[in-house]
């Protein structure tokens, strides 16, 4: 199906708006009259630009107030409505949007509606144009799409159709029977479909809608189910994304259409629509690389929690480092921060140590990089020799590399081929294996992230969680395989100035936390210091063995428990943008120790 993007969507002039949509491959757009009239183009220029980008104008939105109201008002709005539709005809454009009226003046009377609409409808017809009649969800008098049918039904006109809206649908109700009315509305009569998703929030629809809609799959609504009843209709116009939110106007119009085209793609996969390749879902973490302009602060942490470095690579600046299952790159080549390509908010590039890759255990890295290339994610150039491995790499969208690997798979690449064996430096013996990789987004990118992770990685996104930091409020949502091998909390703080107060950090499962605590102090290595006060709260909340709580008072080990086990867990100093955390999961725990995230922040503020 064809595809189109409100301008109201992207962030920047008209001319950026329209260049970002096109580079993301939509095939419409449906221009808002604000973009125009803020434009220094003629209408006659921005339909040729349009034309030359390969893009068609759907929709001209929106006319406001139109119908229900005293005679004289509505011969004002047919005055406006003449010198819209003759700016259509320049602009190219053949449907307009009427919202419902949220006027004053007026009448709960839809006859006195349909009959003014059918005016109104009249005229658009003399100018070539078709006006689209949608129901806001605050609508004075017509607020649900069936009642907004019903009026269309009665005008009985052929240039007078319905505009659908997933936001001001699904926002008013979404169970079955909220939605059975679509299938009533002939296709024919459908004149056009906007889509936008939401988090399921307890507020007034109005500031729901202005601050808080995103792309379909970023929201908890189900918009599949939406698009699927009206395309049993017949209707077989645009799919076009209509979405507004804090974040998406301040938000670079480039990488927003990509993720907005990347949204519908995924929709129209759900529907059978288009067949992309299949999720090759990553089965494990092969490894985690970490660049830094030095090696010793990260090779002396490491060495402190067992690792061994084993292996150098044949060609860079690259070392390999093992313990038990858990393996880790450090890069010291001076093109690795640069070509991590993270950025600050202010678009530099982060100075510093940082974790920068993951490596991706992939039972078909040949198709999960397909995927992720017909899903717009870029695969990433590198630099080898030939006798290197050739692993695809693609791009994150806060542009973390995420390498696809068949560790010691026959027949396929091996990354660790690479690598040239330190011969006086064995692997050792040990339990150590990731357990999760946590990574902070770009404040803008975090809905991005998740979409990305499931989309192109088929991993599941689980329930968002609220943690609460000394400077403001972070947002937290892992996303994870089904069993559990793969686990990637993504992190975003609320203050848009503070991206790189918050570090990544990569997680270490253990059969024995306090063992391994105990190991790595003797071996020189620092803790996290936790403040009393919440092992006097631990004290209060729970029951202990004796001497269990002296224990983790002692090395700083949190705890928590869900409904499935126990978790215990504690953290390294930070160095540059990295610390590590020592885990223990007991019964089948599910978490991330969210209840401690804010002891934790804490204490890593007044460390740093």
């Amino acid at each position: 199906m064809r595809t189109s993007i409100a301008t109201v969507s992207l962030s920047g002039s008209l001319t950026e708006k329209l260049t970002a949509a096109a580079r993301a491959g939509f095939d419409g757009v449906e221009i808002f009259e604000n973009d125009l009239l803020a434009s220094p183009l003629a209408p006659e220029d921005i339909r040729a630009r349009c034309a030359d980008l390969g893009l068609t104008v759907d929709l001209y939105q929106p006319m406001r107030d139109v119908e229900a109201v005293p005679e004289a008002e509505f011969a004002r709005n047919l005055r406006r409505a003449r010198h819209k539709f003759e700016l259509m005809g320049r602009l190219g454009a053949d449907t307009v949007l009427v919202c419902s009226s949220v006027h004053p003046l007026a009448e709960d009377d839809d006859a006195l509606a349909a009959e003014q609409l059918a005016r109104l409808a009249d005229l658009a017809q003399d100018f070539g144009v078709r006006v689209a009649y949608e129901a806001l969800a605050w609508g004075r008098h017509v607020s649900t799409y069936d009642h907004a049918w019903r009026i269309v039904d009665t005008a009985d006109h052929p240039a007078l159709g319905t505009c659908l809206d997933s936001f001001h649908i699904l926002s008013r109700g979404s169970e079955p029977q909220d939605l059975k009315g679509i299938a009533d509305i002939p296709g024919e009569k459908i004149f056009f479909l906007q889509l936008a998703d939401a988090p399921l929030l307890g507020m007034d629809v109005l500031q729901w809608s202005r601050h808080h809609r995103c792309f379909p799959g970023q929201g908890g609504f189900d918009v599949v189910d939406l698009v699927r009843r009206v395309l049993h209709t017949g209707y077989d116009g645009p799919l076009s994304l209509e979405v507004f939110n804090d974040v998406l106007r301040q938000a670079e119009a480039g990488p927003t259409a990509v993720d907005a085209r990347r949204s519908l793609l995924l929709l129209q996969e759900e529907l059978g629509i288009v067949a992309l390749p299949a999720p090759a879902t990553p089965t494990g973490i092969a490894f985690t690389e970490v660049v830094t302009p030095d090696a010793e602060p990260v090779g002396a942490l490491l060495g402190s929690l067992g690792f061994a470095r084993t292996a150098r690579h044949r060609h860079k600046p690259v070392e390999l480092w093992e313990q038990g299952e858990a393996r880790v790159l450090v890069n010291t080549g001076p093109a690795a921060l640069p070509h991590s390509r993270l950025r600050s908010r202010a678009g530099t590039p982060l100075d510093g140590t940082t974790l920068a890759a993951i490596g991706l255990e992939s039972p078909d890295p040949a198709a999960a990089a397909r995927r992720a290339e017909a899903l717009l994610a870029p695969v990433l150039p590198r630099r080898r020799a030939a006798e290197d491995a050739p692993l695809d790499a693609v791009a994150a969208p806060d542009g973390t590399e995420l390498f696809l690997c068949a560790t010691s798979r026959p027949g396929l690449p091996d990354w660790r081929a690479d690598f040239e064996d330190d011969p006086h430096t064995p692997a050792p013996p040990g339990e150590l294996r990731v357990d999760h990789v946590a990574l902070t987004q770009p404040w803008h990118q975090f809905d991005e992230a998740v979409l990305f992770h499931r989309g192109v990685l088929g991993l599941d996104p689980q329930e968002s969680v609220d943690v609460a930091d000394p400077y403001g409020l972070l947002r937290s949502r892992a996303v994870t395989s089904g069993d559990g091998a793969v686990r990637v909390p993504l992190t975003v703080g609320a203050a848009p100035g503070d991206d790189t107060a918050h570090a990544r950090h990569i997680a270490l499962a253990t059969d024995d936390v306090v063992a391994a605590a105990r190991r790595f102090t003797a071996a020189g290595g620092r803790l996290l210091p936790i403040p009393a006060n919440y092992y006097d709260d631990l004290a209060a909340r729970f029951e202990f063995a004796d001497g269990e709580l002296e224990t983790y008072r002692e090395l700083g080990i949190l705890y928590d428990r869900d409904t499935h086990g126990v978790f215990r867990h504690c953290y390294t100093r930070t160095v540059g943008r990295v610390f590590f955390e020592l885990v223990q999961r007991d019964g089948g725990y599910r978490g991330y120790g969210a209840a401690n995230a804010p002891v934790r922040l804490a204490a890593q503020h007044t460390a740093r």
